[in-house]
């Protein structure tokens, strides 16, 4: 395949998703078919289900697509402070921004990635990518943070806070207070919380506690 016919292939795939996405906000995402998605974007059926198979791989590439954007955004979080709260307060908050667009809708597709055998499931095989870009960032969240763990709790965290946020997002597709208040104050009041619960790991009485809790995760994941 040349260069120009591959630009133009993204072009098209990047064209579908974006329309997609838009008629997902407008109209719901119960109510908007393949072939309706297709005729916005002025592209056949077939085209549009050679790109995606379904409105399922839709939202999985919109998964990929803001996990994109979280990851390009918290650069600059990453790169400053080094205190943990003021680290995970700012991504939580970055992905408060970036998803801002997609609030709207987001209860109506949270009901099929709420089924655990739905692709859409954030614990999915399809959704793998964009989880471990997720958990990569939390990973140099901890990395550059002032926080001293020991390598045992260091290796679980990254995932133990993207648990974390998915429960932020559960609340946030919840919320419908203005400007997101409820969440953001949920974000301000619990990660001082957590950050203070991380830091009494050090203590040698809690240690102990510690591993038992790192011993009984590891063992639930196998």
């Amino acid at each position: 395949m040349t260069d120009s016919a591959t630009t133009k292939g993204e072009q098209t795939r990047e064209l579908i998703l974006s329309t997609a996405l838009r008629m997902f906000r407008e109209q719901g995402y119960g109510k908007t078919t393949m072939r309706a998605i297709a005729a916005e974007a002025g592209v056949s059926v077939g085209n549009a289900y050679y790109y995606f198979s379904s409105k399922d791989h839709l939202m999985q590439a919109y998964y990929d697509h803001l996990q994109d954007q979280h990851r390009e955004a918290v650069q600059a979080v990453l790169a400053g402070d080094k205190s943990f709260s003021a680290r995970m307060i700012g991504v939580l908050r970055v992905w408060l921004d970036v998803s801002a667009p997609y609030h709207e809708f987001a209860g109506t597709f949270f009901k099929t990635a709420a089924d655990p055998k739905s692709p859409l499931s954030p614990f999915s095989a399809e959704s793998q990518p964009a989880r471990d870009a997720s958990v990569e960032v939390f990973r140099q969240v901890i990395a550059g943070s002032d926080l001293k763990l020991s390598p045992e709790l260091a290796a679980e965290l990254p995932e133990l806070l993207w648990l974390f946020q998915m429960g932020i997002v559960l609340f946030w597709v919840h919320d419908d207070s203005d400007d997101l208040r409820r969440t953001k104050l949920l974000i301000d009041r619990s990660v001082p919380l957590i950050d203070r619960l991380l830091r009494l790991t050090r203590i040698p009485g809690v240690r102990g506690v510690v591993n038992d809790i790192v011993g009984l995760i590891r063992a639930i994941k196998v």
